[in-house]
């Protein structure tokens, strides 16, 4: 009696952790692209910042960054994980790292963003998801319809790295669904373990 049940009790532990997995992959969940793994060297890309310059990741070397995909304002979820961010600004900035948010917004809306949270992040656009394409976080269709006209149909997938002096990445996560981020104290704990400025 007492084997059937824990057979059954097996049973039905790997039915739920299949119908979890085709759920998760149904709405959106994905693993870590290739060229974010830890360890990796960040790919070459471009940028634009708020000024309209261009900017490119080698500009990173030098300084520790912590760098957020984010898909817009419009999404809760991302003004969120901006907001929480703030609260470790301070600890973050004594740890002499960048802070860099990588949006496909408009620039408009961009420097509105910038405005309202009164902190000095960096906000580096990528209107044709140049960037995205070559991290592999480009989401299809993921803007939501009522935000289409202003923003377009396709967006980034949210995901966070903090890099080294070298623009060697030393911690990734991608978010398995939308509305999860890391917490930001991985990111203090990260940059803590990176070697002091020579």
């Amino acid at each position: 009696m007492g084997t059937a049940i824990a057979a059954g009790a097996i049973i039905v532990i790997v039915v739920l952790a299949f119908v979890t997995r085709g759920v998760l992959k149904k709405i959106g969940a994905r693993p870590l692209p290739p060229a974010l793994k830890t360890g990796r060297t960040l790919p070459e890309f471009s940028a634009v910042s708020e000024s309209g310059d261009t900017l490119s990741s080698s500009d990173l070397r030098g300084k520790p960054a912590v760098i957020l995909f984010v898909r817009g304002n419009w999404c809760p979820f991302c003004s969120k994980q901006v907001a929480d961010l703030t609260e470790y600004y301070r600890q973050l900035e004594e740890l002499d790292a960048r802070l860099i948010l990588i949006t496909p917004q408009p620039l408009e809306t961009t420097r509105r963003v910038a405005e309202f949270f009164e902190f000095d992040f960096e906000y580096w656009l990528d209107p044709e998801l140049a960037i995205g394409t070559a991290v592999g976080l480009v989401q299809t269709g993921g803007v939501p319809g009522d935000h289409r006209d202003e923003y377009g149909e396709d967006t980034l997938w949210p995901a966070a790295i903090v890099t080294d002096r070298d623009g060697v990445i030393r911690y990734a996560s991608i978010s398995k669904l939308i509305a999860d981020r890391p917490n930001p104290q991985k990111f203090v704990a990260t940059l803590k373990t990176l070697p002091a400025a020579p």
